[in-house]
């Protein structure tokens, strides 16, 4: 199965936390943060509000910043995704 956005929503895969930080620190569990980057997956058509369209400004296969409390979260079969509007999509991270 796959998900098809509708409007100006998108479908995200979150990136897991990372458990060893960069200088080699281990983080025990508790320690994490809830990811906040995640990967595009899917992007809607966009909408029009106003007569004004609604921009889609990322591109499957980019990783994203989210907000950390917005969309809803779907499992399909065995992947856990978050759908969003693309106004709680804060960044894209680059390089």
């Amino acid at each position: 199965m796959k998900l098809r956005p509708l409007g100006d929503r998108v479908v995200l895969k979150k990136v897991e936390a990372e458990e060893v930080t960069k200088s080699g620190i281990v983080l025990p569990g508790q320690s994490k943060e809830k990811p906040d980057q995640a990967e595009v997956v899917a992007v809607g058509p966009g909408t029009t509000v106003d007569g004004k369209t609604i921009e889609m400004n990322v591109n499957v296969g980019d990783i994203v910043i989210y907000s950390k409390y917005a969309g809803n979260e779907v499992k399909l079969e065995d992947d856990e995704y978050i759908v969003v509007r693309i106004s709680d999509i804060l960044a894209v991270v680059e390089g």
